[in-house]
């Protein structure tokens, strides 16, 4: 019962990190909260960096406190697996959000936004140092925006 008390109080001290998928509501919410867009285009099931990314970074405690307080996430997917197909719906939403966004099809390509929608930074591929250094220099452009 001691174990379990202690996972459950460790537990409750993860951030999550709520990603849309939908950058018009994306946009509204930042609006609202006075938050950047951090949108990310993947291939869950088939880009390894793409995989790295999610799992090094994005899921690190450091880069979650930022975007729970400052960025509202955007993830635009493209699996490739047939089981983890996007409605068509949803698949229309990521083609417009790439076309504008990453017309060169590169993945990981990550954007970071102003509530409107103007780029202020453009990551190709998997972000070079750690998961701290790319959540510190998240941060200083956010930081730097907000002037």
């Amino acid at each position: 019962m001691r174990r379990l008390l202690v996972f459950l109080s460790g537990f409750t001290l993860c951030a999550f990190t709520n990603w849309r998928y939908n950058l018009d509501d994306a946009k509204q919410i930042a609006q609202q909260q006075h938050k950047h867009i951090l949108l990310n285009f993947s291939g869950s099931d088939w880009c390894g960096p793409c995989i790295r990314m999610h799992k090094e970074i994005f899921d690190n405690s450091s880069f979650q406190q930022l975007a729970d307080t400052s960025l509202v996430m955007v993830n635009a997917d493209f699996p490739r697996n047939k089981k983890n197909q996007l409605s068509k719906s949803q698949q229309q939403i990521n083609n417009a959000m790439a076309d504008k966004y990453n017309a060169g099809g590169n993945f990981p390509c990550t954007l970071l936004l102003d509530a409107s929608g103007k780029v202020i930074k453009e990551w190709d591929g998997f972000p070079q140092g750690d998961a701290l250094s790319f959540t510190e220099e998240v941060k200083k452009l956010v930081n730097a925006d907000n002037r």
